[in-house]
């Protein structure tokens, strides 16, 4: 795994708390968080959905391992992955908030791309 950001937490408690965002991104689509956890959460995100698109049994393993919750890594493998098959990576996106009133923390929202709206361009005809 590359360098991770500490955001402040011990390794056990860290990973816990990506474990949970990414179990949350999963069950309600998108989650609003600082930017430098949506940054983290958005890695692990992308390697469970890649390991989800193989559907194999290690593959089905490996996120089960990692999201505790069995039927939300159902919901990823049997629901989310079949409609990213065509993408190669890229299945977030984090959009920007701007600062958090009470600290002025950096606020983003990180949600899954819509699978089917890719952009098309519109040709005009003369």
């Amino acid at each position: 795994m590359a360098t991770q950001r500490k955001l402040g937490r011990r390794s056990d408690h860290r990973s816990a708390m990506l474990r949970n965002q990414v179990s949350s991104l999963i069950e309600h689509g998108r989650i609003t968080t600082t930017v430098t956890r949506a940054k983290e959460t958005r890695q692990m995100a992308e390697k469970m959905m890649t390991l989800a698109k193989k559907n194999d049994l290690h593959s089905k393993r490996a996120i089960s391992s990692y999201i505790y919750d069995k039927e939300l890594a159902r919901k990823l493998v049997e629901d989310l992955a079949p409609q990213y098959v065509d993408r190669n990576g890229g299945y977030t996106r984090i959009l920007k908030l701007g600062p958090r009133r009470g600290d002025g923390s950096e606020m983003a929202i990180l949600e899954w791309v819509e699978a089917g709206s890719k952009k098309e361009q519109v040709v005009k005809e003369d």
